[in-house]
């Protein structure tokens, strides 16, 4: 059994030795393949590339080293990596349980290379079932209009389908896990929640949560529903503006937001050897 700081004792089934190396393999199986998913066509690219990684799997650590450095220290679950602004070029990775000697053999070893022109967020977290899973977003970060902010829901927990409930009323349904869904709205101020689909009542907040201006407001719902450790993770990415529109959106009195798109995050085994340093703190909602 494992306790939270908040002193909730739960199971320990997802974070033996060997889910822990298995997550691990499936970090490093894939170092070539995800950075290939993420270049965009030359003409578009820029200089560098930008990442972010979110941690959302409770009770698993590791080590990180790139170029040989220790850049993630204890890399531990709810932390969320600063947005990485890279050099397009080659990175060379090496993973190691969490306080491992720096000269011991890395469970695993390789290198990758960062396309110039990607923005993407990499969560590592539990699928449908709660078996370890790592999944590509790619960032919508277009323009906003003047006002407004864009609030981006990513379903990454294990849990059934879920509703978003925006000031006590469905704004997206029937969401799965890994899939997101997305609004563009205006800047303020919401009561967010997450409920089971169909029902209004909540298993993650209500919490008061801010949509600041010219800022993509991304939320992931992660741990377990079966467990009790569901709860969601923060991350914001600031966003250029276009002149303001004639009329700022108005949500509809049904409470649904107007979805701008909802994709499924790419399935693909994920290499962190675009990773640096500069982990953060992460914001956490209350879990009710």
């Amino acid at each position: 059994m494992l306790m939270r700081a908040d002193g909730r004792i739960f199971s320990a089934k997802y974070y033996s030795e060997v889910q822990m190396r298995k997550f691990v393999l499936l970090i490093g199986t894939g170092l070539v393949a995800v950075l290939s998913v993420l270049a965009a066509p030359a003409g578009a690219q820029a200089a560098t590339g930008t990442v972010t990684v979110i941690h959302g799997i409770p009770g698993l650590t590791v080590d990180v080293y790139v170029n040989n450095e220790l850049t993630l220290e204890d890399f531990a679950p709810d932390t969320v990596t600063a947005p990485l602004e890279l050099p397009a070029g080659t990175y060379q990775l090496a993973i190691r349980p969490a306080n491992a000697a720096a000269d011991s053999a890395p469970v695993l070893a390789g290198s990758a290379t960062l396309p110039a022109g990607a923005s993407a967020s990499i969560g590592a977290h539990l699928d449908a079932s709660g078996q370890p899973k790592l999944t590509v977003f790619v960032n919508d970060t277009s323009p906003l209009a003047a006002g407004n902010a864009r609030l981006v829901v990513r379903h990454t927990a294990a849990a059934p389908a879920v509703d978003v409930l925006a000031n006590g009323m469905p704004a997206f349904t029937n969401l799965t896990n890994p899939n997101e869904a997305k609004a563009d709205l205006p800047a303020g101020t919401i009561s967010a929640a997450v409920a089971a689909a169909g029902t209004t009542t909540p298993v993650i907040g209500p919490v008061d949560l801010t949509l600041p201006e010219s800022t993509v407001t991304v939320v992931y719902a992660v741990g377990s529903r079966e467990d009790a450790t569901l709860h969601t993770l923060a991350q914001s990415i600031p966003v250029s503006t276009t002149p303001a529109p004639t009329s700022a959106p108005t949500p509809p009195a049904d409470g649904q937001l107007p979805n701008t798109g909802s994709s499924t995050g790419w399935l693909v085994a994920i290499g962190l050897g675009t990773l640096a340093a500069g982990v953060i703190a992460t914001r956490r909602f209350a879990t009710r």
